[in-house]
């Protein structure tokens, strides 16, 4: 184990019991592959899934994993129509498992996420059986506050540019707090406490996920 591995593996074990504090499930894992698995050992076979656009989900390998196992999966990219991407959004509600992942989170356990069309912070808040989220050790940060500026000045510009919207984080790299027709940041969520005991599930994973 070199030293990096070492520092996040430390600090991973302590974002965990920050977790479980606030009545969330967790787990650290060092590989991609092990936060696969240990996903699939947490979703029974035959569990309905929906998702957002989660970069990290789809980095870390899970969504082909559970496209060759026996789910049932509501893929909104096979869509064929916009009518038809609503009507699986809106399938979130009901289903045994949501994946996703977070724009940024403290070390003592408080997420935050940006949403547009808010489906993904709306099924967070409410809806699911259960919330799984796959978190790369990047998008660790120290305080609260680290991580609102972490998901608006790093997280929402590099999601604008590879959606190909017009805002001025796309052309300056940062928020400017906009109230572009276009925005991103129309939805600001921090989770901080699941009062329904381990909805939650987080894996913590030692490489870099997402943005």
């Amino acid at each position: 184990m070199d030293v990096r591995q070492m520092r996040n593996e430390a600090l991973g074990k302590r974002v965990v019991k920050a977790l479980e504090s606030r009545n969330m499930e967790a787990y650290y894992v060092r590989t991609k592959e092990a936060a696969v698995k240990k996903a699939l050992e947490l979703i029974p076979e035959g569990s309905t899934i929906n998702m957002g656009g989660s970069a990290s989900v789809r980095e870390a390998g899970l969504i082909d994993a559970i496209n060759e196992g026996n789910y049932v999966f509501y893929d909104r990219d096979k869509a064929a129509t916009p009518e038809e991407k609503q009507e699986i959004a809106l399938k979130a509600f009901t289903c045994d498992w949501f994946l996703g992942s977070v724009n940024a989170m403290s070390e003592d356990g408080v997420f935050v996420n940006i949403d547009g069309n808010a489906n993904r912070v709306a099924a967070y808040a409410f809806g699911p059986k259960n919330v799984l989220l796959i978190v790369g050790m990047n998008k660790i940060v120290k305080t609260e506050e680290d991580a609102m500026h972490r998901a608006r000045n790093e997280a929402a510009p590099i999601n604008t540019q590879r959606f190909g919207i017009d805002t001025p984080c796309v052309k300056n790299g940062s928020c400017f707090d906009c109230k572009s027709p276009d925005c991103i940041c129309c939805q600001i969520m921090v989770t901080r406490f699941s009062r329904i005991p381990k909805r939650f599930k987080i894996i913590l994973v030692d490489a870099n996920l997402g943005f």
